[in-house]
C-alpha cells in the first residue's frame, strides 16, 4: 500500500489547491488511517477543502468518520452540508439519523434533498414524521425527494 504520509502533509498546505488535492487522494486511498487525519482538516478555512475533505471520508466508507461528518452537518456552507449528508448516505450508519433528521428543515433546497434522501437509505423509521411535514414543502423536488424517502421506509 502506497504511503499517505506526503498527503498529510499537503493537507496542511497553505494553498488551496494542494489541500483539496490531498484530501483527495487520501479518500482515494482505501486508508482508514486517514479518517482521523481527515477529520481535523473539517475545521479547514476555505469551504472547497472542507468539502473535499468530506467527500473523501465518504469514499473511505468507515463508521469511524461518521463523528467528523456529523459535525460537518452544521457547517455554515451549503455545499458542505450536501456533501456530508451524501457521504453519510454512503456509509449508512444508523447512528446518523437523528443529525440527519435536523437537516430536513435547513434554509436550503440541496439539503433538504440530501437530508430525505439518507434517511431513506437509512431506514429508521423515527424519520417517518419528519418526512411527512417536508410533504409540505414549497419545491417540488422536495416533496418528491421527502415521498421517495417515505416509500422508502414502508409508509
Amino acid at each position: 500500500m502506497k504511503t499517505i504520509t506526503p498527503f498529510i502533509t499537503d493537507l496542511k498546505a497553505g494553498n488551496v489547491t494542494k489541500r483539496r488535492a490531498a484530501a483527495t487522494a487520501l479518500g482515494k486511498s482505501g486508508d482508514k488511517t486517514a479518517i482521523l487525519v481527515l477529520s481535523g482538516a473539517l475545521g479547514d478555512p476555505h469551504p472547497a477543502v472542507r468539502c473535499e475533505v468530506v467527500q473523501a471520508l465518504g469514499r473511505l466508507s468507515d463508521s469511524s468518520a461518521v463523528p467528523g461528518l456529523i459535525r460537518a452537518l452544521d457547517d455554515s456552507e451549503p455545499a458542505v452540508r450536501a456533501a456530508a449528508l451524501a457521504a453519510l448516505g454512503r456509509i449508512r450508519d444508523p447512528q446518523s439519523a437523528v443529525a440527519v433528521t435536523r437537516l430536513l428543515q435547513d434554509r436550503e433546497m440541496v439539503v433538504r434533498i440530501g437530508a430525505a434522501v439518507v434517511l431513506g437509505r437509512l431506514g429508521d423509521r423515527r424519520a417517518i414524521e419528519p418526512l411527512k411535514q417536508l410533504m409540505n414543502d414549497p419545491f417540488t423536488d422536495v416533496r418528491e425527494a421527502a415521498g421517495a424517502a417515505l416509500i422508502r421506509l414502508g409508509k
